[in-house]
């Protein structure tokens, strides 16, 4: 995949790095097609690459709403939620498994000493969840989730709070993001975002991205960190 660059001139000033969860650290977007698909097929319906597009990155109840509407269901969302979750949970028991270069990068920000978060559209017992079940709840030193916002992505009101928690400057704040409405909700909160698309969203338009790169520990996102280190000769290694 091409770097893509949508600014020109000196690179920013980093101060703080947030994630997105599914698609960009995990390979939960692999399993969340796989269950649209069975639920959709089971109503004799498909999941359609502009539906699926309509969906990436929203909160669960909004994108079970989408789904509604653009089949015309008869379902309500509270019975899609339950139905999904039940075979997420069956197929992520031997599937789910973190994205290239997550440890790497997540090894990189510790050894430069620069705070980190999540913010994700998913809830906060699926989020703490997947954290504990892979060892890195402990490692964030802020988690935001659907339950933390009045408004989802792309709305940015989850990056303002993340930066307000991290109390870094919004324009200083890295955001790591796979798909559009997590990328416009980082970019429309004036954070830096750079977009790692996955194999379902790399058909989507990325050019409002602060940079496009293939995966987390491409050598941009490293040199992001090194570059704005937080070490001092009076700390301990």
């Amino acid at each position: 995949m091409a770097v893509a660059m949508t600014n020109t001139g000196r690179e920013p000033r980093i101060q703080a790095v947030v994630f997105d969860l599914d698609g960009l650290m995990f390979n939960s977007e692999d399993i969340f097609h796989e269950v649209g698909e069975t639920t959709l097929r089971r109503r004799g319906k498909q999941l359609t690459p502009e539906l699926h597009s309509r969906m990436l990155g929203r909160r669960a109840p909004e994108a079970m709403q989408i789904c509604i509407e653009y089949h015309s269901l008869s379902d309500t969302i509270d019975e899609l939620l339950q139905e999904t979750r039940e075979l997420f949970e069956e197929l992520s028991a031997v599937r789910l498994a973190p994205m290239p270069g997550l440890q790497r990068l997540l090894d990189h920000i510790d050894e430069h000493e620069l705070p980190k978060g999540v913010a994700t559209s998913s809830g906060r017992r699926y989020l703490e969840g997947i954290l504990t079940r892979f060892e890195l709840h402990d490692r964030f030193d802020l988690t935001l989730t659907a339950e933390d916002v009045t408004h989802g992505k792309p709305h940015p009101e989850i990056y303002h709070k993340a930066a307000e928690r991290l109390r870094v400057p919004t324009a200083e704040m890295l955001v790591l993001e796979d798909s559009h409405a997590g990328t416009t909700s980082a970019v429309s909160a004036g954070a830096v975002a750079v977009s790692i698309p996955n194999r379902h969203s790399r058909h989507l338009d990325f050019g409002h991205a602060h940079r496009v790169v293939p995966q987390l520990d491409d050598p941009l996102l490293l040199q992001y960190v090194s570059g704005n280190s937080r070490k001092s000769p009076h700390r301990s290694p």
